[in-house]
Formats: C-alpha cells, structure tokens, sequence
C-alpha cells in the first residue's frame, strides 16, 4: 500500500511541476532609457515572480516581486555597458535555465525594425546582425479572435505564440513593439461595418503583455549616448476612425496623441525616428499638412503598412515601408525613391562618436536592398 501511495505522490507531483513549467521569457523597456530592462515570462500555473542576475553566473543579484500571477513582469536596473548580462527567473521552486543579452553599447549601436510578422518567417539573416534592440511597426499578429475566439480584448494567446516562434531571440534581445490593426482584431472585419467594434481600440491584450514605457499604444524611447529618440504613434487604418472600424486613436490637434507628438518632437536628440502602422503618404495629408510638418523635426518614419520594402523623400524627411511579409501589392508613395517587392526590415546602426546613423533596407536573405547615412541634427 505504501508503494502505491508513493508512486502516486510522485506522479502527482510530476505533473504538477510540468503544468507549472516556466513557458516563455522575453525582454522590453518599460522606462524610458535603457538604464533598467524588464524580464518577462509565463507560468501555466500563478506564483511569484523572481529574477536572478548578473555579468557571471556565480554571482548574480536577486530581485523579487511578492505577486501571484502567470503573467511576470520584473523590472531590473541595468548599470554595465559593453558587457553580458547572465540570467535566469524563478516563480516558486521552478527555475528557467539561464540566458543572457547584451548591456547597450558605447561605441556602435545596432537596432532592427520589423513588420507584418503575421507569417512567422526565417529570421537568421536578422540574428547574424547581433542587434541591441528590436522594434516593430506594427502587426506583430494575425488577430485575436482566430486563437481565442471573438470579443475576448484580453486574450494574450497569440502573442505567447509569437515569443514561442522566436525563443532565443526574445530572451536575448530587448522587445518593443507598436500597434497594428492586426494587434487587436476581437472580431472578423467582415465587408460592412457591424453594430458592435471590431477592434479593441485600447489594445487591451497588447498593453496587459507588454511592458513599454507611456501609455504603451504610444510611447518614447531615448538612447542619449547615442542621441536617438524613438517614438511610436497609434495609426492604422485611420479612414475608419469613427465607424465600428475603427481601430486606433484619434489624430486630430485635440486628440492626446496629437499634444503628446509635439511636444516629443519640440526637444529631442540629434536623431528622431518615428514608428507607425499607416501609409506614409496618408499621414503626410492629415490635418492639411500638420502631421509632416511635426515629422519634418525628425530623421526618419517607418511604417509596416505595405507588403512590400520602399524608401521615399519628401521635404527633408526619409519615409521608410518594410515588411517581413514583402510580396503583396505595390502601391508607390509618389515620392518613392526605391521600391522592392522582397521580405524586409531596416537595420539601424549609429556610430556614438560621429553621430552619423545607417539606415539599411535589408532582405530576409541577407542583402542590402537600399542604404542610406543620416547626419544628427541640431536640438529642436
């Protein structure tokens, strides 16, 4: 009898640590410079959430958080540069193993931009890049309600599944996405407008999974030893704005978003990049011209709107479509300057010491499709 009592104990036990099994690990910033990191995971089961960490494995700080959740979010300062943070998290008795990213540089930094990852595709040309930080320009899903069934805003499945496509790149590179349409889909589009919203306007699953700095659907980021300001803005399908389309917040010069833009834009460092999920073109209109003028104080825009890689100039400003999706139609900004129909994304590498930043259109396939060098500009 003793036997069977053991063997049973055992056995609930094994299943009990593998239902409880730390599932995924991902990093953002939730501040808004890269003196602190947040570390990121999921437990099938709810406890506590710890991280231990370090520049060696034998010597690692600790810093805990008494919750009891499945969803950890722990913030960790982060005061080395040029160095490699090891770490690992614990919830309970359950370690991961351990990992490691890299502290920020101090003489060349390298960010990546992607979009449109609804496919899931190869992204090894993009790791030999060995970048300091990912962004996005939006639709980093296909939609909420395929995975988790309609009108569930909260439903956070989709993008589990995206970190699990990916694990040795979100637990070694810093995270920090924008919206999409795509982001917060709760119902199918259908071809008329319906009664109810089709999108979670709040982006409710996207900002309960992630941690960025602001209120999330926007937010600003600054790396000041290199003199670079990334901003995100909430566009995408703004034609909707006011219909049960409706997918992002407003835009007009009332509007929050608006307010909040120009006054990033009034101060910012030698280089302002500026992220978004809408036709260049499209917002370059808005407001009778207002938009561009805010986007003539900075370097560069980037979106993820087209399935297709295009950089065009207009008035001083670089406006930038990469899509990790690239073979969809074209549809050319009038002032396109190269157009390709290839998977892509944009790899930024600015040098501390001229304070010049690279901008690379680059394939899936390691080329160069279009190569452009940005002096820093004087404070606005």
């Amino acid at each position: 009898m003793k036997y069977y009592s053991c063997l049973l104990c055992l056995l609930f036990f094994s299943v009990t640590a593998s239902a409880a099994e730390i599932q995924h690990i991902w990093l953002t910033h939730q501040s808004h410079q890269p003196d602190k990191i947040v570390v990121n995971w999921s437990t099938s089961l709810p406890g506590n959430s710890i991280v231990h960490f370090g520049l060696a494995p034998d010597s690692m700080t600790t810093v805990k958080k008494a919750d009891n959740t499945s969803l950890h979010h722990v913030e960790i300062p982060l005061a080395a540069r040029d160095a490699i943070y090891h770490y690992r998290v614990q919830t309970g008795k359950l370690f991961s193993d351990l990992a490691t990213f890299k502290a920020y540089p101090t003489d060349r930094l390298r960010v990546a931009i992607v979009a449109d990852w609804q496919a899931r595709p190869d992204l090894s040309s993009l790791l030999k890049d060995d970048i300091h930080l990912l962004l996005t320009a939006g639709d980093n899903i296909s939609n909420l309600w395929q995975t988790c069934g309609p009108g569930k805003p909260d439903c956070i499945e989709p993008y589990l599944n995206l970190i699990g496509a990916y694990p040795e790149l979100f637990r070694s590179t810093p995270f920090m996405p924008i919206l999409g349409n795509h982001d917060r889909e709760v119902y199918p589009r259908g071809k008329q407008p319906p009664e109810h919203a089709v999108y979670d306007v709040e982006a409710t699953a996207f900002r309960r999974f992630f941690e960025l700095p602001d209120e999330e659907w926007k937010w600003k980021f600054d790396i000041p030893e290199f003199g670079i300001r990334f901003a995100a803005l909430d566009f995408n399908h703004i034609s909707d704005i006011g219909t049960t389309w409706q997918t992002c917040h407003p835009l007009d010069r009332e509007s929050e978003q608006y307010r909040w833009y120009e006054s990033v834009t009034q101060k910012h460092p030698g280089h302002l990049v500026t992220l978004y999920n809408e036709r260049n073109a499209t917002m370059r209109g808005q407001l009778q011209g207002e938009w561009h003028k805010l986007f003539q104080r900075g370097t560069l825009c980037v979106t993820g709107f087209g399935y297709f890689a295009e950089r065009a100039e207009v008035d001083g400003v670089t406006y930038y479509n990469s899509s990790l999706s690239g073979t969809g139609t074209q549809y050319p900004d009038p002032h396109s300057k190269f157009l390709a129909g290839k998977d892509s994304y944009l790899l930024l590498t600015c040098d501390r010491n001229s304070g010049v930043l690279t901008v690379e259109l680059k394939s899936l396939k390691n080329e160069v499709l279009d190569r452009q060098q940005f002096s820093p500009r004087s404070e606005k």
